[in-house]
């Protein structure tokens, strides 16, 4: 397969075609604002979502390396482990999973399209990601004395080369916004990890200065991942030769909507989003991510948070195999 560049970074493109920009008028009218919906959820490999376009940097940073294994981690319905499979599997690359949990006694959502992708799972039953990370190092480090060449992605994907992967989707969503005639007030995305946020701050301040960027956390308190994505945007915007001041007081992170039982559990909130965009739109949502942040979204709205009228865009970052396990005892 091969890469193009970007401000002169390796890039595979996994998707060929930009991803739609979809107005949800039905919605639109019950919150006061004008709602699109960009689904990067369609984005090019298995069920799509926002880790794809992280992938294409990090996928052709490994290949220029000469890595011939990828390892990376997640908790059991990581969307972003799936997909790096995937990403490795298209390459020729040999996947390894390292999942946070204990292993389940049944395979579903993304754990069975791992299996069908043959990948190699292994799982820790950790509270904390240093405990996985500590596992990695050791394989790692067993890969490379066999004489193996391995590349490690962390968590998401929410490195600095990764983050690059939504200044270049900022990009996209501008010029789709120019041809339809649209200046995007607000952007509303989930952070889980801070990658997306991240390429999109440093997207808004080269190619739409007007822009707010408002992040939904699915996980920790703001104030962590607004320490987090500063970071992230800083490495981000040096990788591409911009010179962009991002202070973790300029990034919004609201941390209200992250639900009863926290991360990668489906909340009420999520769910009923889930359902009324479902209901209106025909366009399904993640109880992990876009759920959780789309629930954020109706609620600011309603409270008046937007300017009425103002043209807000939500990205959907996908993540649609963890319906068929998280969901399936859930009461709507």
């Amino acid at each position: 397969m091969e890469t193009s560049l970007y401000y002169g970074l390796p890039r595979f493109c996994f998707t060929e075609h930009a991803t739609p920009l979809e107005y949800a008028p039905r919605l639109s009218e019950k919150l006061g604002i004008k709602l699109y919906i960009k689904r990067d959820d369609k984005t090019g490999l298995v069920t799509g979502g926002n880790k794809v376009r992280k992938l294409e940097f990090l996928m052709a940073d490994a290949v220029k390396k000469g890595a011939d294994v990828v390892l990376t981690t997640g908790s059991l319905q990581s969307n972003h482990a799936m997909l790096t499979c995937a990403a490795a599997n298209k390459l020729g690359l040999e996947p390894v999973l390292v999942l946070k949990g204990k292993e389940p006694a049944r395979l579903q959502g993304n754990l069975l399209l791992e299996k069908l992708l043959g990948v190699r799972v292994h799982f820790v039953d950790a509270e904390e990601y240093r405990e996985v990370y500590d596992f990695m190092e050791e394989m790692m480090a067993d890969l490379q004395a066999k004489g193996r060449n391995p590349y490690f992605i962390p968590v998401g994907g929410s490195t600095p080369l990764g983050a690059v992967g939504y200044v270049a989707a900022a990009e996209e969503l501008f010029q789709q916004a120019g041809e339809m005639g649209l200046n995007v007030d607000y952007i509303v995305n989930a952070v889980g990890s801070g990658g997306t946020s991240a390429g999109l701050e440093v997207g808004v301040r080269l190619f739409n200065k007007s822009t707010r960027v408002v992040g939904i956390s699915v996980d920790a308190e703001k104030s962590v991942f607004q320490q987090e994505i500063a970071r992230i945007a800083a490495g981000c915007a040096s990788l591409i030769a911009k010179s962009l001041d991002i202070k973790p007081e300029d990034v919004i992170v609201i941390d209200e909507y992250i639900g009863e039982a926290g991360y990668g559990k489906p909340s009420r909130a999520g769910n009923s989003a889930i359902e009324l965009v479902a209901a209106c739109e025909g366009i399904i949502l993640d109880p992990v991510y876009s759920g959780k942040a789309m629930g954020g979204l109706i609620d600011l709205a309603r409270q008046g948070y937007f300017n009425p009228g103002s043209t807000v865009v939500f990205f959907h970052t996908g993540g649609i195999p963890a319906i068929f396990d998280l969901l399936q005892d859930q009461k709507f």
